[in-house]
């Protein structure tokens, strides 16, 4: 079954057993882990970047049109448990998940790497979400480094006591700040190049996410070095379900379910 709008290169019915939300690099990861161990499964991504980085094995690309929708598609495809591995701030389609299993009676594991805490020479503003993170940019100004991703530039657009330099996969297509630079690249990124792109733009002040995970994190250890301020918004509160932050606790949980 694919759902309009989306792509689904999906296998035999009978081999779709576990659904694999998201599109981070442990969700790449347990489907190759999962592909290994002869585990059935399909990877759904929303298809919100631009040549995104597939997993191996069944992809599918779409929405499914709200939790209703996601307990749909798990019936009709008789998906046996459903583990959700978004992005730490992919909040919605984890609401969904949360409420579809439930509803649909099924299993649901979250796997969410461990989010990033701050070492004695980090200097860090926590604030509860991007508005509190903008409201601290306008008090500030100065030259900001901003790294939250295309969706939240818009936030930031009303701030005209700061330039930003922002980082994105995808170009922007939202308001933007009136005092800017666009960057476009993907990570990993190593501490010597974040150091030189901090130094280069004079950058004093960070804004991220507290993602999580090694890909991105070598700016927070060249913005400690430099001595520059980091806003670092909190991640959003989650429903209940069972959550493992590695791979192979994942896969563990999986083969124990499925027996």
């Amino acid at each position: 079954m694919t759902d309009p709008g989306t792509t689904d290169s999906s296998p035999p019915d009978d081999a779709r057993r576990i659904l694999i939300l998201g599109g981070t690099g442990e969700a790449r990861a347990l489907a190759s882990t999962l592909s290994e161990s002869g585990i059935g499964f399909i990877s759904s991504l929303a298809g919100r970047v631009n040549d995104p980085r597939l997993p191996v094995g069944p992809v599918r690309i779409g929405g499914f049109g709200g939790s209703d929708g996601l307990r749909g598609w798990l019936q009709s495809n008789r998906i046996q448990a459903v583990v959700d591995a978004t992005h730490p701030f992919a909040a919605t389609i984890t609401r969904n998940a949360a409420r579809a299993t439930a509803d649909a009676g099924l299993p649901l594991l979250r796997l969410r790497r461990d989010p990033w805490v701050p070492g004695d020479s980090d200097t860090w503003i926590r604030v509860p979400d991007l508005p509190s993170a903008a409201r601290e940019v306008a008090a500030r100004g100065g030259r900001v480094f901003l790294t939250t991703g295309r969706q939240d530039v818009g936030v930031f657009a009303g701030i005209e006591s700061a330039w930003f330099l922002i980082r994105v996969v995808d170009a922007p297509t939202g308001a933007l700040p009136p005092h800017h630079e666009v960057v476009r690249s993907r990570g990993p990124y190593d501490h010597a190049s974040e150091s030189r792109l901090l130094r280069d733009n004079d950058i004093d002040m960070l804004v991220t996410k507290n993602s999580g995970g090694p890909l991105t994190s070598a700016k927070l250890a060249a913005a400690a070095e430099l001595g520059i301020e980091v806003i670092m918004v909190d991640r959003p509160a989650e429903p209940d379900s069972a959550v493992v932050s590695e791979v192979g606790a994942a896969r563990d949980w999986l083969e124990a379910l499925l027996g």
